[in-house]
């Protein structure tokens, strides 16, 4: 089983309360969690179990994994594993009793006093009148439903030279002339896991090392970022975790916290073994000495470059669900970023069910430059602009001059660690500056973390029609012409300082010459993957392109890097030209 452990430890989540030998309930700990960012953990379960005289260990617990996830073991050499049978059973629990009923149900065989309608006499309580498990299971055949055997309200009492049938609501109050108990032993159905163990070779010792391993939607931990910049490009990162726990008790439990999501491929789909009646439709590198390394390739779930709370209850999960109330906090989802598996292990964490808690991961040092960023998106071409409405008109006005340069830092990530998809509070002097969203960032890689916008770097724009060329090709009885624009982006540095620039402007169609050496990149609309599974501009939609746009036309870009001293301007000017019917 250890070896199945270093092939599943990525995929499982264990929980699990066990009873062993006779009935009597125990636990098994958890001894190792492995926890991903979208709300899935892995967890280990293992322990000494007291086995029965048939070689069976019984849980009364049953945990809700992914399907094909779950394995359970035997750790013991002299016991082999046969086989896990999950089911409902009726099973005595002892109880307190808080009612008359349930005292004189607890106290069968005891001297007491009753008063019933005013009247009080001596009696010895015989016993509560109820349906026998062998006449139940001969009035209930297979097939029928479930039910428990019924306890019925009369008790039988001895008198002196009589016995007395009594209803017991009847009763107004009972005085024990003998010491009373308080307990007492009610049927109740209980979803029931039995591990079968047959002896390897002599015979089966009673108590075992056993285990179980499996994938459950029910632990998260979100990360963010403190990071603190001296001016001089040297930045401290310091890492913490929430850890959200909505699955099972954590007891001084080492916790691999995994920076990444591997894909799932079933965790929408619950496993049988877990006896649920639906399925839930829930709407998320080891230490080589670690009980639960892993080995995945780079192809994971994809993370989010936006921090949004999620409804706490998908619409589609059934009534009665578990995961109703279930809170994992915020989620980050959904984008094109991919993230390498990493992991950070902390030892003895203990936190339970429905607790929170805020733990400090790791510390490092990067280095970081001061960036200044302007990205001006493409527009509509002017010909499809008259086809919009003055309130659509004025709309995309407003999404045109929104553009505006951004102070940045390039972070170059010189630590031993991944950068992971978090929000970040940024610091200088000890004073905030902002609070934005790092990216995954490979080791060696580089990422850019906003600041603020620039507002003392000032931004003028301006798009013309210079020129339109009729009939310049025919293609399928499309007469199209050629229409010619010109542009220019001016930036005005009002700093006391030199600083770093980056320009980036795209346009819809081929771009012709820009200035200032600025680099040209065309991009083939048609055949671009990322494109077509971007986030579209709003505008997008406003129109039907026509399909002869994308054989002739493309996404065109110019990016310019410079220095820009302080109180100096700079000009950049492009020419792009696209077709029209």
């Amino acid at each position: 089983m250890r070896k199945i452990g270093v092939l599943f430890v990525l995929l499982a989540v264990f929980s699990g309360v066990s009873f062993g030998g006779d009935g009597v309930f125990s636990q098994m700990p958890v001894e190792e969690v492995t926890v991903f960012k979208d709300g899935h953990a892995f967890v280990l379960h293992e322990g000494m179990m007291e086995a029965n005289s048939n070689g069976e260990v019984s849980l009364d617990y049953l945990p809700r994994p992914v399907i094909g996830t779950f394995w359970a073991y035997s750790g013991d050499k002299r016991a082999k594993l046969k086989s896990v049978v999950a089911s409902k059973k009726v099973v005595g629990i002892k109880k307190t009793a808080m009612s008359i009923p349930e005292l004189v149900e607890a106290n069968v065989g005891k001297r007491v006093q009753i008063r019933e309608h005013g009247e009080r006499y001596d009696a010895t309580i015989i016993e509560v009148l109820k349906q026998t498990r062998e006449e139940f299971e001969r009035s209930n055949p297979p097939g029928s439903n479930e039910q428990l055997t019924v306890t019925s309200n009369i008790v039988m009492l001895k008198l002196a030279g009589s016995t007395k049938a009594v209803q017991i609501n009847k009763i107004t109050d009972i005085t024990f002339l003998d010491e009373p108990v308080s307990s007492f032993e009610k049927e109740e159905f209980r979803n029931v896991m039995t591990l079968k163990f047959e002896a390897e070779g002599k015979k089966l010792p009673e108590n075992l090392n056993v285990g179980m391993v499996y994938l459950q939607r029910g632990i998260r931990w979100i990360p963010s970022y403190r990071i603190d910049i001296d001016g001089e490009g040297n930045a401290i990162f310091k890492l913490q975790a929430t850890l959200v726990n909505e699955m099972i008790d954590l007891e001084g439990v080492k916790t691999h916290l995994v920076i990444g999501v591997p894909s799932f491929a079933f965790k929408g789909t619950v496993d049988p073994i877990s006896l649920q009646q639906t399925v839930a439709q829930l709407g998320r590198h080891f230490q080589s000495n670690s009980r639960t390394a892993y080995g995945f390739d780079n192809s994971i779930m994809s993370q989010s470059v936006m921090y949004s709370e999620r409804p706490r209850r998908s619409n589609r999960e059934p009534a009665g669900n578990d995961y109703e109330t279930m809170d994992l906090g915020p989620s980050i989802s959904g984008s094109t970023k991919n993230e390498d598996l990493y992991i950070f292990t902390l030892e003895n964490v203990s936190l339970k069910k429905g607790e929170r808690m805020v733990v400090p991961v790791t510390e490092f040092k990067v280095s970081y430059s001061d960036l200044y960023k302007l990205k001006i998106p493409f527009a509509p071409p002017l010909d499809v602009r008259r086809h919009y409405n003055s309130n659509r008109q004025m709309e995309l006005a407003k999404i045109l001059n929104a553009s505006k340069v951004k102070h940045v830092i390039r972070v170059k990530n010189t630590s031993e660690y991944p950068l992971t998809t978090a929000p970040a509070m940024i610091f200088r002097d000890g004073q905030i500056l902002a609070q934005a969203m790092t990216r995954y960032t490979a080791v060696g890689g580089t990422s850019d973390i906003e600041l603020t916008l620039a507002i003392d770097v000032k931004v003028k724009k301006k798009d013309v029609e210079v020129k339109r060329t009729d009939n310049v090709t025919n293609w399928k009885g499309h007469s199209l012409d050629r229409i010619d624009m010109e542009g220019s982006v001016g930036l005005t540095n009002f700093l006391d300082k030199t600083i770093e620039v980056e320009v980036v402007r795209m346009t819809m169609g081929k771009i012709d010459s820009a200035s200032n050496d600025g680099e040209i990149e065309q991009i083939d609309v048609y055949g671009s993957g990322d494109f077509l599974s971007g986030d579209l501009p709003v505008w997008w939609n406003w129109y039907s392109w026509p399909w002869w746009w994308y054989h002739h036309n493309s996404l065109g870009q110019v990016e310019w890097k410079f220095s820009l001293e302080a109180g100096k301007s700079i000009d950049l000017e492009y020419k792009w030209h696209y077709l029209w019917d």
